[in-house]
């Protein structure tokens, strides 16, 4: 028998050989994986980073590309100058709480005056203190049962004409609901979601004193 370096003995060597060999494949894996995997090096971390990575690149190439891009969130418009004296042009048939308090503080932000009335007495009322004035926006939560939004809303529209924006909102699944307020007047119905993302610029546009509303240049 031949023993010495590189020439191991028959019996040793073919039982290391057995021992030592790996399939080349197991479950679809690179043999080199598999040992990996089976000597604790693999970890799952590494698989986490690439997915990552990976959502991270398809990120980068949908901006830009329509219904890729990330929510858009506007811009908070600049508060209007402060007036004591200015009288209130947005009225809002509102008695949820959390939407009271969401329009106060917008409201409030902007330096706009928001009044909450109940009924057609209630608003009438409150543009005589106003000294006959027009609202510029009247704000319905369509839910609101006790305003009764659809017997109102076409009265209103009769009696305040084109001066007044009427706007309503309700939840994004009542599409029944969406359409009657379209049919009886209401000037843009928007989801709850919609009507609190716009709510500063609605009242940033409907809350500034006529003379500062923007004129078309005479032609």
């Amino acid at each position: 028998m031949n023993v010495g370096p590189g020439r191991p003995s028959a019996g040793g060597g073919r039982n290391r050989r057995r021992r030592g060999r790996r399939p080349p494949h197991r479950g679809g894996q690179p043999g080199g994986r598999d040992r990996q995997q089976h000597d604790g090096i693999y970890t799952a971390p590494m698989d986490h980073s690439y997915r990552a990575a990976l959502a991270s690149d398809k990120g980068q190439r949908g901006r830009g590309r329509p219904g890729f891009s990330p929510s858009y969130s506007p811009v908070e418009p600049e508060p209007l100058p402060q007036r004591d004296d200015a009288s209130s042009r947005i009225f809002a048939f509102v008695d949820d709480l959390f939407f009271q308090a969401k329009i106060q503080e917008t409201a409030r932000k902007l330096n706009v005056k928001v009044e909450f009335v109940k009924s057609d007495k209630d608003l009438g009322e409150r543009m005589k203190q106003n000294g006959e004035e027009k609202p510029s926006l009247i704000i319905f939560d369509l839910n609101n049962a006790n305003a009764k939004p659809l017997t109102l809303i076409p009265k209103l529209k009769t009696k305040l004409k084109k001066g007044t924006s009427i706007i309503g909102f309700l939840s994004h699944v009542q599409g029944d609901l969406k359409q009657k307020a379209h049919e009886v007047g209401c000037d843009m119905v928007l989801p709850r979601s919609a009507f609190s993302q716009n709510l500063p610029q609605l009242l940033r546009r409907h809350g500034a004193p006529e003379e500062e509303t923007p004129t078309q240049p005479s032609t």
